[in-house]
């Protein structure tokens, strides 16, 4: 982990120095959330009202081949062991352009989460469309979303899971669960938005 963390900070540097706004309207904070409908790996359509139990969702848009997302595989199956149950699941989606990223492919999906028991969702964004509804521009980039109580999907928190992106070990603030636990407490979150750090969405070419 340690030799890898410089490579990490310089990948780091190198989104935020080229990041592309290619998305400049996306949800804010107290907005509504609009349904969508996308491929899971198992090759199921999959809606977020498929799920009437849920009392929200973790919505984090990632991918195969970053760094940073491979880094916070780990902790988006254990969130999702903790606060599924809790009526919270996390629904990962991929955002990438297999073009311009062909290990984002949605048979490297099907491997990827095969090799990882991902416990949870991971959905092919192939039109970006959900991605770009979102505002999302980083793999990871994570949006909890609340169920009100007409049915409707409330972004409550958009950003970082966590303070450390290289190591898990050195975490000292965890941005998602705070707010997850305010959330089933039926409490006001505190810090609703965090800096999304890490590596930027590979649009299509059109897009651009």
């Amino acid at each position: 982990m340690q030799k890898s963390l410089p490579l990490l900070c310089l990948l780091g540097l190198f989104a935020l120095l080229t990041s592309a706004v290619l998305v400049e309207n996306g949800y804010q904070v107290g907005d509504v959330a609009t349904d969508f409908k996308l491929k899971n790996v198992d090759g199921q359509m999959m809606s977020l009202k498929d799920q009437k139990n849920a009392k929200g969702f973790v919505v984090t848009f990632t991918c195969n081949t970053c760094p940073f997302a491979k880094l916070y595989e780990d902790r988006l199956i254990q969130l999702h062991q903790k606060y599924a149950p809790l009526g919270y699941p996390v629904i990962a989606i991929n955002p990438n352009d297999v073009k311009a990223s062909p290990g984002d492919s949605f048979a490297k999906m099907q491997e990827r989460a095969k090799d990882k028991k991902f416990p949870f969702a991971y959905l092919y964004d192939e039109t970006q469309e959900v991605a770009k509804r979102f505002g999302a521009t980083r793999t990871p980039h994570l949006y909890i979303l609340q169920k009100t109580a007409n049915g409707q999907m409330k972004v409550a928190y958009i950003g970082a899971l966590d303070n450390n992106s290289g190591d898990p070990e050195k975490v000292t603030q965890r941005y998602a669960e705070t707010a997850l636990n305010s959330l089933l407490a039926n409490q006001v979150v505190a810090q609703t938005s965090t800096k999304a750090i890490g590596c930027t969405i590979k649009w299509r070419a059109e897009a651009q």
